[in-house]
């Protein structure tokens, strides 16, 4: 379980074209790299699922050489990755298993790492979705590694004595263990000690661990960053700012406008404030300003550097679209205005950035990563706001997709398009609403306009790829962000309210059938149009084989190809937390459950009750 916070709905900043392919790739290559220890003279990636079928038009290849390189999942030398590799010695294998059904997760990849003195280790991880990733195995034994918090993993004796030894020499440096997990085979055997920790583990604390004679190895995975390190804040500062989140954490649309008209602020504030809650609650330092700009500056980029410069996709369906619609906002056919116009441009143009494996912020999603700064960018050039206006704008909007993200869902797999860009749009629409003086009910009225007009839109992406008819959507995504908060600025109110639309967009996402969540295999997907282009540009293959075998789509759509949304049943609790929702597909329930009081099973992990 774990805390939604800014960087979870504004976020990750990645190189595109996938979340999950990418981003999530790379994840998982890295976390493998780090439980190596070294960089390996010989690496294999096996693909399986979804990943066994989207290789090179996700950049997934490049993304898994990159982690296993060390790259961050926003390093841009990812799509170059092949050429450090060599640079580096870095031998590489790919081999897709597009047959294979030996796997609980759409998004499985086992690593097979060879190091120069002989050694083995096979690692399998999964992509959860939002660039976040699992490690499910180590050598055949079952783990659950997220990477999210700084984690230890050791390699151990299963015998009496060595858990609490481990626990003493973290504890001797000062190193706090958040949860334990103990893995093994069988009694006695190899085990694997799993430890989340608050601290950085240094190697004078891995050094201590290895003291002892029944400790084989001890590897650190150091905590998914999405921007610069934090400095860590003491422990009653901590134990302070816990108490503050309990009291600003809202779990629905009507608590935060209590919680606004309590503290006369507006929504951006509630957040920020929340946020910082988060972070020092977590034991760092507040960097929420540093990264907002940090945001925008990529948002800038990825919005303006297409205008002038095209560059073609991955999968070959877009290059120069974003120049030709600016060019048509300064003629004389322009049929849009300003500021429409403009964030109709730049939204193409994130999509196009995305799509060339360029640098973007996922808000929410990489898929609909154009709707936001197309919104917020066009109004800076009409009305020029400064920066420091945009990144409040940015918390207006994270609020939004905060309470999408716990109450519904962000995710085409699971909710359609109406999920990504319905999401994006009404993030954008409170954002704009903000700028303009807006109230924080006029802000969620713009919102649920947004989630009204675009209810049902399915997720149709022609091959797979985060492309057709994605990009043009982001462009319409916008335009609705904008029609939406002009209509809530009239004074013009909803008679459903903002929490009872996001409940029916959740309803009508969960009723749409399987073609029509990013299986590539329903609406404009499926057209003959499309299955054309898939058929010479895809080595024969269709767009519903570009994502998901025959088999496989009958038994999700048996299923329902509903994933478990522990998220949205989070949504009655008044705890700041939730499970992630692996959003593709159904899968088998870890074998473990929540935090601090721990338990032992006969055979698996040590728990955390």
């Amino acid at each position: 379980m774990e805390t939604i916070g800014l960087t979870d709905i504004i976020g990750p900043v990645m190189v595109g074209p996938s979340s999950s392919h990418t981003a999530g790739a790379l994840r998982i290559a890295y976390m493998a790299r780090k439980l190596a220890g070294e960089l390996p003279a010989h690496v294999e990636f096996r693909l399986l699922g979804s990943f066994a079928h989207t290789l090179t038009g996700h950049g997934t290849d490049k993304a898994l050489v990159a982690g296993m390189l060390g790259f961050a999942p926003d390093d841009l030398r990812i799509r170059s990755s092949f050429a450090h590799a060599r640079e580096a010695g870095l031998d590489f294998t790919f081999t897709p298993l597009p047959d294979c059904d030996d796997y609980e997760h759409p998004n499985t990849i086992d690593i097979v790492i060879d190091t120069a003195e002989g050694g083995r280790m096979e690692v399998r991880g999964e992509s959860v979705g939002g660039g976040a990733a699992v490690i499910r195995k180590i050598d055949g034994v079952d783990v659950y590694i997220t990477g999210e918090n700084h984690s230890i993993v050791v390699q151990q004796r299963d015998l009496p004595g060595v858990l609490a030894h481990i626990a003493t020499s973290l504890s001797a440096h000062g190193v706090n263990i958040a949860t334990a997990r103990l893995y093994r085979e069988q009694r006695g055997d190899t085990a694997w000690t799993v430890l989340e920790t608050d601290q950085r583990i240094d190697d004078d604390a891995q050094a201590t661990i290895l003291e002892n004679p029944l400790i084989r190895g001890v590897r650190v995975i150091p905590a998914a960053s999405l921007g610069q390190a934090q400095a860590a804040i003491g422990e009653a500062e901590q134990a302070a700012a816990l108490e503050r989140l309990r009291a600003l954490d809202f779990t629905n649309g009507a608590q935060l406008l209590a919680l606004c008209a309590a503290q006369k602020a507006a929504i951006s504030e509630v957040f920020l404030r929340r946020e910082a809650a988060v972070q020092q609650a977590g034991g760092h330092a507040d960097g929420t300003s540093a990264y907002l700009a940090y945001a925008l500056r990529v948002m800038k980029d990825a919005a303006f550097l297409p205008l002038d410069a095209p560059a073609a996709s991955m999968g070959g369906l877009l290059g120069g679209e974003a120049q030709r619609m600016a060019k048509v906002r300064d003629s004389a056919v322009d049929v849009l205005g300003e500021p429409i116009a403009s964030a109709a441009a730049y939204a193409m143009a994130v999509l196009e950035t995305n799509a060339s494996m360029g640098r973007i912020v996922a808000a929410p999603t990489a898929g609909s990563a154009g709707v936001i700064p197309g919104v917020l960018l066009a109004l800076q050039k009409a009305k020029g706001y400064s920066d420091e206006q945009l990144q409040h704008a940015l918390a207006c909007a994270a609020a939004v997709g905060y309470l999408i993200t716990r109450n519904a869902t962000v995710s085409g797999a699971e909710g359609g398009c109406q999920a990504e860009i319905g999401s994006a749009a009404a993030m954008a629409a409170a954002a704009c609403v903000e700028l303009e003086g807006g109230t924080p009910e006029q802000c969620l009225n713009a919102a649920g306009n947004a989630l009204t007009n675009m209810m049902g839109l399915v997720c149709d992406p022609v091959a797979g790829l985060v492309e057709v008819p994605c990009q043009k959507r982001n462009a319409s995504g916008a335009a609705t962000a904008l029609v939406s908060a002009q209509t809530s600025l009239a004074g013009i109110g909803n008679l459903v309210g903002f929490d009872q639309t996001v409940e029916a967009m959740y309803k009508v996402g969960r009723s749409l059938p399987f073609e029509l969540r990013e299986s590539a295999l329903g609406g404009l997907a499926a057209t003959p149009d499309a299955c054309a282009w898939c058929e010479s540009h895809l080595g024969g293959k269709s767009a519903a084989a570009a994502l998901v075998s025959p088999p496989q789509a009958k038994t999700l759509r048996d299923q329902g190809a509903v994933a478990p949304t522990t998220a949205r049943n989070a949504s009655t609790s008044p705890s700041p937390i939730r499970p992630r929702s692996t959003s593709e597909a159904p899968r088998k329930p870890p074998r473990f459950a929540g935090r601090f009081r721990m338990q032992i099973a006969a055979s698996g992990p040590i728990v955390a009750a």
